[in-house]
């Protein structure tokens, strides 16, 4: 890995913490993206989850990405403004999600915008809500393949609620939504265990679509399946992390060579002991749901080991030789990207000389921006 990568040189005059986002790095990480679908990119249907950002979708179109996944409808609303021609809503609309998806849709004609349903009563409250405003609503079955987080197990009757949906008049049957977080280990275990599921599902698809009479899409996977989906032919692929990777996937997912392309950027602020720091990236500033040694790497040092954690400081215990002072720059790497970037407002973007060149703001970390 090139060395200080991360080191800014410019004069930094931003109060820390902040996030750095390093868009050589996430136009390489985007040019491999491509390169693992052999340039197909109808193949690619990225999560924006991660980032956020209207200038990455910018940067999604320069690259002929066209169709992106979300989990909110203000990210959904991000798509439309930057006029992403195909966005999907991988979040079953429920209750006052349901009238804002129907505002949406009606306040961006030009966006092609399809959810998922994983019960019939959803599906029937979705056609309901079309017909009272005379649309017809693109849907996909959400399937359960183990993570039980949602969708329809892969384990009962499907294809029945399928035939079901199919007679719902203001619905649109699209395909079917798969998503596999839950799968775990080296890559062959991943690929082995994705593969099993999916071959049922691909059969079972094409008998389907033999009795519709038109292709149905499939939406599958997330970062630790993408090289498996990537492979499998008619598949739009959903990986989210890529744009900035993290210290997490940088460990479990070695295969796929991405590069961190977002990092904190923190300072001591204080040192209690001869031997321990305290910096100003608390766990308002990075995500903190695991335990505090899977929270970040400080990229300075490696011996800089955090050992406590609070709302707005984190200490680090120096069991190195070399000397800090207050005041000194600290960058960061986050083990978990995707909630860290939403705790920010803004990203600074540094440029390929290292310096501070722009600001992107993190826009759909708003859980509303019009609708």
């Amino acid at each position: 890995m090139q060395e200080n990568w991360w080191k800014i040189k410019s004069d930094i005059n931003i109060d820390t913490p902040f996030l750095a986002a390093y868009e050589d790095r996430i136009r390489f990480n985007l040019e491999r993206l491509i390169g693992s679908v052999n340039g197909d990119t109808q193949k690619l249907r990225p999560h924006i989850k991660t980032h956020k950002i209207g200038e990455i979708l910018e940067l999604f179109k320069i690259y002929n990405i066209k169709k992106i996944k979300c989990a909110t409808i203000a990210e959904a609303e991000l798509g439309a403004i930057h006029e992403i021609p195909d966005v999907l809503l991988a979040y079953q609309p429920i209750g006052i999600k349901k009238e804002r998806w129907i505002s949406l849709i009606q306040k961006y004609p030009n966006t092609r915008f399809s959810t998922i349903t994983d019960n019939l009563d959803s599906a029937k409250a979705l056609n309901e809500i079309a017909k009272e405003n005379d649309l017809k609503l693109h849907v996909y079955l959400d399937l359960n393949t183990g993570m039980n987080r949602t969708g329809f197990s892969i384990s009962e009757d499907w294809t029945a609620l399928i035939d079901k949906i199919i007679k719902l008049k203001n619905l649109h049957f699209e395909g079917i939504h798969i998503y596999d977080g839950h799968l775990k280990g080296s890559i062959e275990e991943r690929m082995n265990t994705a593969s099993g599921s999916f071959s049922e599902i691909k059969e079972k698809t094409e008998a389907i679509e033999q009795k519709l009479g038109y292709e149905l899409k499939i939406v599958a996977g997330g970062s630790n399946t993408f090289p498996f989906y990537a492979t499998q032919e008619n598949v739009e692929c959903s990986p989210g992390t890529f744009v900035f990777w993290d210290s997490n996937y940088q460990i479990h997912l070695p295969e796929q060579k991405f590069k961190p392309a977002l990092v904190i950027v923190g300072t001591i602020i204080s040192k209690p002991t001869n031997s321990t720091l305290c910096i100003d990236i608390g766990y308002k500033a990075v995500a903190s749901e695991n335990p505090i040694e899977k929270r970040l790497v400080i990229l300075n040092d490696e011996n800089l080991i955090p050992t406590a954690h609070s709302e707005e400081h984190l200490i680090l215990e120096n069991k190195g030789k070399n000397e800090y002072k207050i005041g000194d720059t600290i960058y960061a790497l986050p083990y978990h990207v995707c909630p860290t970037c939403a705790l920010y407002d803004t990203v600074q973007v540094v440029n390929k000389g290292h310096q501070i060149c722009d600001q992107w703001k993190v826009a759909a970390r708003s859980r509303e921006i019009n609708i």
